[in-house]
């Protein structure tokens, strides 16, 4: 076929045509009244609740009606002396510093019920402009600082909008007491005040936080998720072990869950360093080799010597080798070249796991290790942490003391023996005598290593778990050893199905020689809200010496081995090695034989039929321009790894992704190729089920001639009545926002056929009248509750498809929000791979930038390599280009 361009408006037919084919969009009889509700704005500034009688408030009045606001203590789950907002502020879109949008900022605190206790006090932020969604954020360290929900995402992109920014409603506290220092244990003399630090003040300010969210929007969200690092990690994981019903999806960045078998470490480490007169301290020196002895060995095991261990376990069986070889002569200290037994003693107290004679809570007897002798580093330019500059620790221990023994002395000082003076050296943390039982009661309270998570995943439940593998200060190994308890508890297959483990070498607590960003919350949200689960992902490094070079985010017990060409800073230059087992079967293809709804690219609408059994596929053309209704093409399916298969439609090869979506090719009438198609499991009936605003990517074939022109503009499907209109910016197309008036317009009406369940969508006329003329089809794909709009073109003069996403009203699409791993099926035949990372794309290897929102809301442009504009829809990736359109679906 050749290119050309066909004019949006030749007389009433040609108008049917490129209208069909081009944009939709709802007007009834010139009218452009607003849409009852938007799938973008569940509840405006100001909105009442459905059925609401009262009348409808500003932003400002709504947010002044919460100052003050009290709920009795019975409103809540756990014991408390009842709730008071003390102040509701309306934060302006414009205000001095605020990125995070108009937000009504709400404070408060919960009352105790022992009046010794301290409050808890809790941020609460309502964004004018809500997305439906909330978002708890957990703590870090002892607490004692009230997170306020206006943070990024841990570990996110550097120009990814914080949750707030995006619509989300956010909340966090300051876990029941206020401190200076995240590293102040005095708190925990006090029960309730260690409880609410163990976790009840999670469950407090959760339910203040719904409260609060009811009463400004009339309703509770539709999704919520939980966020964590360390102390938060550890919050976010108690949180799903013992409220498994509040969140459908958490993040749990290097979590504190063995937090009393940590503190125990703390403790043994310390013994090692400081008894016997400090013999076994290690200064900064000696501590810098054996770091640069166990990189000196091991750097190189991933393939590239790059200051970062990724074969963690394989320098695992040479460690103790490497260690030996340091050992001075007679095994007496002889100055920073070598060291004395003492300290290598000291070195394997922090390397090797502790032991213990007793159990924690959930018969935990271990605490991990730290992998100091496989690329941990608590030295030198990537940590501000060390093991001090003095050989005697203080007491209490300080800064100038091992980073690691200072926790620990302040956990046996307050959450143990409720002695500010007691000396920590002479706690055994392997066998603490009488204070046994106190251990115990301290881990049943403060830690998160319950591995039964089968009321969380058995609900829907989505675990993000991450952990650095250099990490020094919680060891990755404790969270290992979990993880593997779960899979044991749980079974392998729920734990596929609802948990994404991912290790990352180089990497400290928040230190260490990479430290990797990437769109977790987008990663997150598209599992949760769109059954797409997160596969291998990409992580860029923030360190500043190595800003941008890229890594596989590996999940375990995979790691990233370098394939031995190319850039060493480019991820796709790597592979994931050392996962175990087969591949993972297609956990999105259905147990039964399934159909999907759908079309391809020349307009026709079609059914394709899937037998799980034998991978039989069938492909039944139900309206076409080309053949004949009814006509089938049959083949078989073959695995190529995951949800892709292979097929025998001339090499197009089947994808299928979460939600029910299913993207394909379908062998043409006559010649080589294929016809690219999308096909869903659950379509509507319901005009008002798709009625919104949105943005139009979409392919258009002349008959005349058979020129070929992509189509970009906007469109909109009215709630009130089954009418459609379309907007372009120019007479031959064109990204624009939404306008009733606009000048390049077309409009129509849609009628259900129940017998191809498809809507029959005619161009000009009325419904009333029946005078439109017949044009082609709209597919009205539902994915997880969410449409996805496909106009099949069939007329006399054109064909084609064009896929449909929604136009953001005010709130701009996240940059990111596309982010993941796509298969792409392009009209020129090709079938490739698009990764999409913050503003990177690399498309088939080829990279380019990412501009969101150009150049409209919603519409994501694309240049330097990659040339094109690109919209997404429930795991769909809908491009244009000169002459050419993609469908791809994310894996």
């Amino acid at each position: 076929m050749k290119s050309g361009n066909t004019g949006w408006r030749r007389g009433a037919l040609l108008a049917a045509a490129l209208a069909a084919t081009a944009l939709m969009t709802a007007c009834g009889g010139g009218e452009d009244a607003p849409a009852a509700s938007t799938s973008n704005s569940p509840t405006g500034p100001g909105q009442d609740a459905p059925g609401s009688a009262g009348p409808v408030l500003s932003a400002q009045a709504a947010c002044t009606a919460l100052n003050g606001v009290s709920l009795p203590a019975s409103s809540l789950t756990l014991a408390s002396g009842g709730v008071t907002v003390t102040a509701a502020t309306l934060i302006a879109a414009d205000a001095a510093g605020n990125t995070l949008g108009e937000y009504c900022q709400v404070r408060g605190a919960i009352a105790p019920v022992d009046a010794s206790a301290s409050n808890i006090n809790f941020a609460v932020n309502l964004p004018s402009q809500w997305n439906g969604k909330g978002i708890q954020f957990g703590g870090g360290g002892f607490d004692g600082a009230l997170i306020d929900g206006t943070e990024t995402v841990r570990f996110a992109l550097p120009d990814d909008p914080a949750p707030l920014a995006r619509g989300y409603v956010t909340w966090g506290d300051d876990s029941g007491h206020q401190s200076t220092s995240i590293t102040d244990g005095r708190f925990a003399t006090n029960d309730e005040a260690l409880a609410n630090y163990g976790g009840d003040t999670l469950k407090k300010t959760h339910d203040v936080a719904i409260a609060l969210i009811k009463q400004r929007y009339g309703k509770a969200p539709t999704r919520a998720y939980f966020l964590g690092t360390s102390t938060g990690g550890r919050d976010a994981l108690s949180y799903i072990q013992r409220w498994p019903a509040d969140y459908d999806g958490v993040i749990a960045n290097e979590p504190a869950l063995n937090y009393t078998g940590t503190r125990l470490s703390n403790v043994a480490v310390g013994r090692a360093l400081y008894l016997n007169g400090g013999a076994g301290w290690l200064n900064i020196n000696k501590t810098l080799l054996v770091q640069n002895a166990a990189m000196t060995a091991c750097d190189a095991l991933d393939g590239v010597a790059d200051k970062v261990v990724s074969n963690v376990e394989g320098c695992r069986v040479g460690a103790m080798t490497v260690l030996a070889s340091l050992r001075c002569p007679g095994g007496t200290d002889a100055g920073d070249t070598c060291l004395s037994d003492a300290q290598i003693a000291t070195v394997k107290a922090i390397e090797q796991p502790l032991q213990l004679t007793y159990p924690l809570a959930n018969g935990v007897t271990v605490a991990g290790g730290y992998n100091l002798m496989e690329g941990a580093l608590v030295a030198g330019p990537f940590t501000t942490r060390d093991l001090g500059t003095r050989a005697v620790p203080g007491n209490p221990a300080t800064t100038a003391d091992a980073n690691m023994y200072v926790t620990g002395d302040q956990w046996v000082k307050f959450f143990i023996t409720r002695n500010a003076t007691f000396d920590a050296l002479t706690f055994d943390p392997a066998s603490p005598g009488s204070w046994t039982s106190r251990v115990q009661a301290v881990s049943a309270l403060t830690d998160a290593t319950n591995p039964d998570l089968s009321a969380f995943l058995g609900k829907g439940g989505r675990l993000i778990l991450l952990h650095g593998l250099a990490d020094e200060v919680i060891s990755p190994n404790s969270t290992i050893a979990w993880f593997k308890a779960v899979a044991a508890r749980v079974g392998q297959a729920a734990v596929d199905t609802g948990i994404r483990f991912y290790t990352v070498p180089g990497m400290g607590h928040g230190t260490g020689s990479f430290l990797p960003a990437w769109n977790s919350l987008t990663a997150l949200e598209n599992w949760v809200e769109m059954g797409v689960a997160p596969g291998t992902r990409t992580v860029m490094d923030t360190n500043a010496g190595t800003y941008g070079r890229t890594r596989p985010l590996c999940q375990y017990p995979s790691w990233p081995k370098f394939k031995g060409s190319g850039s060493a800073d480019a991820a796709i230059n790597y592979t994931c090695e050392g996962a175990t087992g087969v591949v993972q079967s297609c956990l999105n293809m259905p147990s039964a034989v399934t159909t999907w709804k759908g079309g391809n690219t020349s307009g026709e609408e079609l059914t394709v039929q899937i037998d799980p059994a034998t991978l039989q596929y069938t492909v039944k053309i139900d309206a076409s321009l080309q053949r004949t209704a009814g006509t089938t093409r049959s083949g078989q399916l073959v695995s190529q790894g995951g949800c892709t298969y292979a097929s025998d439609e001339n090499g197009a090869r089947f994808t299928l992704t979460g939600g029910g979506v299913l993207a394909g090719g379908v062998k043409p009438v006559s010649g080589a190729g294929f016809l690219p198609l999308v096909a869903f499991r659950n379509v509507s009936a319901d005009f008002k089920a798709v009625a919104d605003i949105y943005n139009v990517n979409g392919i258009q074939t002349a008959v005349a001639d058979g020129s070929v022109t992509v189509r970009t503009g906007s469109a909109r499907l009215r709630s009130s009545a089954a009418t459609w209109q379309t907007c372009a910016a120019t007479a031959t197309g064109g990204f624009i926002l939404y306008d009733a008036a606009c000048a390049n317009t077309t409009k129509g009406y849609i009628v259900w056929n129940a017998a191809r369940n498809a809507f029959d969508y005619f161009v000009g006329g009325t419904i009333a009248a029946g005078d439109g003329v017949l044009s082609g089809s709209l597919i009205s794909g539902m994915v997880n509750g969410v449409p996805v709009p496909v106009i099949l073109t069939r007329s006399a003069t054109a064909y084609g498809m064009n896929v449909y996403a929604t136009q953001p009203p005010t709130l701009p699409l996240a940059t990111g929000a596309a982010d993941g791993s796509y298969r792409v099926m392009a009209t020129d035949g090709s079938q490739i791979s698009a990764d999409l990372n913050g503003t990177s794309l690399v498309r088939n290897g080829v990279s380019g930038t990412l501009t969101y929102n150009q150049p409209v809301l919603g519409v994501i442009g694309a240049s330097g390599g990659v040339v094109g504009s690109y919209l997404v829809n429930s795991g769909l990736l809908i491009g244009t280009s000169a002459g050419r359109f993609e469908l791809g679906l994310l894996n």
